[in-house]
């Protein structure tokens, strides 16, 4: 019987359009994902198990690459955070333990997640969970901004299907079966929008050309320009 493939499985992007996509410094996703060396010394993954020099990052990759996004001005490394990721990989016992339904849609994976963190120490700068003086679980501002960026398959196992690679521009959003998972607005890739606004076609003329709103044809230009300038 042959195991049906997941998603999170599924490989999509190059190191380079992950950064392109989530706007990051060219080099930061293929550090994050697949380590790297400096000088004489070797900095192990924050999210695969091992180095493997793999280019290609799997969709579980790039979420979790989409979290750890979120983090990039704690000002904090983020290898500090591969203690963590270590140990919640072999509690949920999944590759992809940051894009799992189960740490995020479910009491039990909060609660997971706070125990984790306090016992490895992690950062406070990192931390995915807050705790109120009431002792009530929260997650922390970056965690819920991630959260908030994810859709979900419906099933018994709900993985990532939809992705916005922004906090700020929810009308932007990826879809890995879709378009070779760039971002799109209504399914317009914004690169598209972009390269007509800049060819000196008007918003509200793009705008009727897909029929669209002005507001996501604006969206997608804000997305396209902010990815740029990292």
């Amino acid at each position: 019987m042959n195991r049906v493939a997941r998603l999170v499985d599924r490989p999509v992007y190059s190191m380079a359009q992950v950064d392109r996509i989530l706007g990051l410094h060219g080099g930061t996703a293929r550090r994050w994902i697949d380590g790297y060396d400096r000088g004489a010394k070797s900095y192990p993954p924050v999210i695969r198990q091992e180095r493997t020099n793999e280019d290609t990052a799997t969709w579980g990759e790039f979420v979790e690459t989409r979290l750890l996004a979120e983090f990039r001005d704690a000002g904090v490394p983020m290898i500090r955070m591969r203690p963590a990721v270590e140990r919640l990989r072999r509690e949920l016992e999944t590759p992809y333990p940051l894009a799992s339904a189960r740490t995020w849609l479910y009491a039990e994976g909060q609660e997971l997640v706070r125990a984790v963190q306090d016992e490895v120490g992690l950062d406070s700068a990192l931390q995915l969970v807050v705790v109120r003086s009431n002792q009530r679980l929260l997650w922390s501002q970056h965690a819920e901004s991630f959260r908030g960026s994810l859709e979900w398959t419906n099933g018994d196992v709900p993985e990532p299907r939809l992705l916005h690679p922004m906090p700020d521009i929810a009308d932007v959003q990826v879809d890995p079966l879709r378009g070779y998972g760039e971002p799109v607005v209504r399914n317009v890739p914004t690169e598209v929008i972009a390269e007509l606004i800049r060819a000196g076609e008007t918003p509200d003329s793009v705008a009727e050309m897909y029929e669209l709103n002005r507001s996501l044809v604006d969206a997608a230009v804000r997305y396209e320009l902010k990815r740029a300038a990292a």
